[in-house]
């Protein structure tokens, strides 16, 4: 026999994944991982046992309860499967799951829909932020389809605006870790940052790259892998994240000058796979690092006017939209609040199956 599970699968922003609700799981960690493990199909390159996409995107968990917390609707709990090993992870968040976790909560009645738009406070566990998610609900019921385009994603849907205000230093206890925006690790100048996703910008040229590979190409280039893996492993206790080699963070960010009326070009190791976009969190980490004159992404970057900026994170398949508001404080530039258009749409509402004997 097997065991089913209540479940929802979601478009989140540029991934998908398995929407829960916390009750429906165990509360033993372990067992729980067991459960996931099974639901993706992994460990398999390409988990033809399970729901997984066989890339880290689309092998993704998003945990949602009732919040306790005082002015907070949901808890929403991220968790990473891995697609080849068998383990699974809570150490990041995941803005792109993030945009299905309102939806979510409204049509699993956590959430009780306002007529024409209802906004849900979001407690992201895995970094102890908060922030406001915007749904369309007209008839108190989400609505996604509209005219939103984000690039990475067919068609355009409902917009859904995240709102963050408390993102800087969530995961590594500052915005910049090592108490720089520039450090030299291995010959190469890099600003390590965590605006919401600890991540290490480095400008491409500065690793003989052009910043404009194909991801297949990244995929392939095992010299420039090494090399940045070299890095991400030195910087880990700098970034006070401690020994690295097993963790799915920092995130590694080529930047190069935009191409097409950016801000700046990407190109992101997740941490060992070239991401197809860019992550939400890593998107505003890096549009952040754009904004520090000290930064080896100050260089190449093209920075709008204003106080609040709308700046474009251009990527292998687009440009990831990022409005950030900025004020200057002793001299210093710093960011107050930084928010993402996103979109999600539901794709499967049922029960999943896994073996009885977990």
């Amino acid at each position: 026999m097997q065991t089913s599970i209540p479940c929802m699968w979601m478009r989140g922003g540029t991934s998908k994944g398995g929407y829960f609700l916390a009750p429906d799981l165990p509360t033993d960690t372990a067992r729980r991982d067991k459960i996931l493990l099974a639901v993706m199909g992994s460990p398999d390159t390409r988990q033809i046992d399970g729901m997984g996409g066989a890339d880290p995107l689309t092998s993704k968990v998003a945990v949602v309860s009732k919040s306790e917390r005082p002015g907070i609707d949901v808890d929403y709990l991220f968790l990473q499967v891995w697609v080849d090993k068998a383990e699974v992870s809570d150490k990041q968040n995941c803005g792109n799951i993030l945009a299905g976790v309102a939806p979510f909560a409204i049509e699993r009645g956590l959430v009780r829909g306002c007529d024409e738009v209802t906004k849900v406070r979001i407690f992201m566990v895995n970094t102890n932020q908060t922030v406001v998610a915007t749904v369309q609900t007209p008839g108190g019921k989400p609505e996604y389809a509209g005219t939103a385009r984000i690039d990475g994603v067919p068609g355009t849907a409902a917009p859904i605006p995240l709102s963050f205000s408390d993102t800087a230093g969530s995961t590594c206890g500052a915005l910049l870790p090592t108490g720089k925006a520039l450090d030299i690790v291995d010959g190469v100048p890099i600003t390590c940052i965590d605006n919401g996703m600890p991540v290490v910008v480095m400008r491409a040229s500065d690793v003989a790259r052009t910043g404009y590979e194909t991801r297949d190409e990244l995929d392939n280039d095992t010299e420039l892998k090494a090399r940045i893996e070299s890095i991400r492993l030195k910087v880990g206790p700098l970034m006070n994240l401690g020994d690295v080699k097993t963790q799915t963070v920092p995130k590694m960010i080529l930047v190069a000058p935009p191409r097409h009326d950016g801000v700046v070009t990407t190109r992101s190791f997740i941490p060992h796979r070239a991401h197809a976009t860019i992550g939400v969190f890593a998107a505003v980490s890096v549009a952040t690092a754009c904004l520090l004159p000290e930064s080896p992404a100050h260089g190449v970057a093209q920075i709008p006017d204003g106080q609040t900026k709308l700046m474009l994170v251009e990527h292998p398949t687009g440009a990831s939209p990022v409005s950030m508001t900025t004020q200057v404080h002793d001299g210093q530039t710093e960011v107050t609040e930084a928010a993402i258009i996103s979109t999600a749409r539901a794709l499967f509402m049922g029960q999943v199956l896994v073996p009885g004997n977990l």
